[in-house]
């Protein structure tokens, strides 16, 4: 039996003045990478050692969203933001914190989110995050021909493509878009290995800070149907009901489809 706990409400950390809620597994037992490719394919997210979707009452603003990268073409900004950066170098590296990276990291919280909890975490918090995974995870570098480490984005592999768990960079290189840069090098890469997908997260149509999603079409949303094409302007697509009874119906489905007959268990109000 795979067992799901729904979080106690916390203060939403987009949108001012409502509660949050997930509902979260552990990614155990003796595949944890096919549970998380499934759960993935169910609009579910990975933080260190677990899977997590948002199950708030009231609210369904929180919307898992994928690129097509078979059909993906770069609009006009994104060729210029890829001309502009043709020459940094991208290496795929292991999940393996560095203090290099490290201080990339800090320099780009500092600047980019000043008083976030993420701007507190100390060495050994970011070498969780890199290093705390039971899937297959990497970590892009991105560097100038001088070897300089401008960039960096962690990612996990999925059977049908990548999943983009955490980027930052230098931010005094605003100019260069590295963050769009980078997804479009997922993107790439995924096409380059005959992966369809690359999994963006959350997507909150009433966030700036998550607008820029937008621009990567075409763009598919999780639903109560399943993976939806997004229409930009038309949110007709988006899922209707709350965040609560998305995820817990997807999480039925994905417990459903393991060789597990057991029932869903849910326990209400533990991390």
């Amino acid at each position: 039996m795979r067992f799901f706990f729904t979080t106690a409400p916390m203060p939403c950390p987009y949108l001012p003045g409502r509660l949050e809620r997930r509902l979260v597994t552990e990614l155990d037992g003796a595949d944890p990478t096919g549970i998380h490719d499934a759960l993935s394919q169910a609009g579910f997210r990975r933080s260190h050692g677990v899977a997590y979707a948002p199950a708030c009452r009231d609210c369904n603003a929180c919307v898992a969203v994928r690129v097509r990268t078979f059909e993906f073409e770069p609009n006009r900004t994104q060729a210029r933001i890829l001309t502009r950066n043709r020459l940094l170098k991208i290496a795929e590296r292991p999940p393996q914190a560095t203090s290099e990276q490290y201080g990339l990291f800090r320099n780009y919280q500092s600047v980019r989110h000043r008083g976030g909890e993420m701007a507190r975490m100390d060495f050994f918090d970011y070498q969780l995050l890199i290093e705390d995974t039971p899937v297959e995870t990497v970590v892009f570098e991105c560097r100038e021909q001088t070897g300089r480490l401008v960039a960096a984005c962690l990612a996990d592999r999925l059977a049908d493509g990548y999943s983009a768990v955490y980027s930052f960079f230098d931010p005094a290189l605003n100019r260069a878009s590295l963050g769009t840069w980078m997804i479009l090098t997922l993107i790439d890469r995924a096409r380059d290995r005959g992966l369809p997908y690359v999994y963006l997260g959350f997507w909150i149509d009433e966030c700036r800070k998550m607008s820029y999603k937008v621009g990567f079409r075409p763009l598919e949303a999780f639903t109560v149907e399943g993976w939806r094409l997004l229409t930009v302007g038309n949110t007709a697509g988006v899922p209707d009901v709350p965040g609560e009874n998305l995820a817990l119906s997807a999480a039925t489905a994905v417990d459903g489809a393991t060789t597990d007959p057991a029932p869903l268990a849910v326990l209400s109000g533990k991390p």
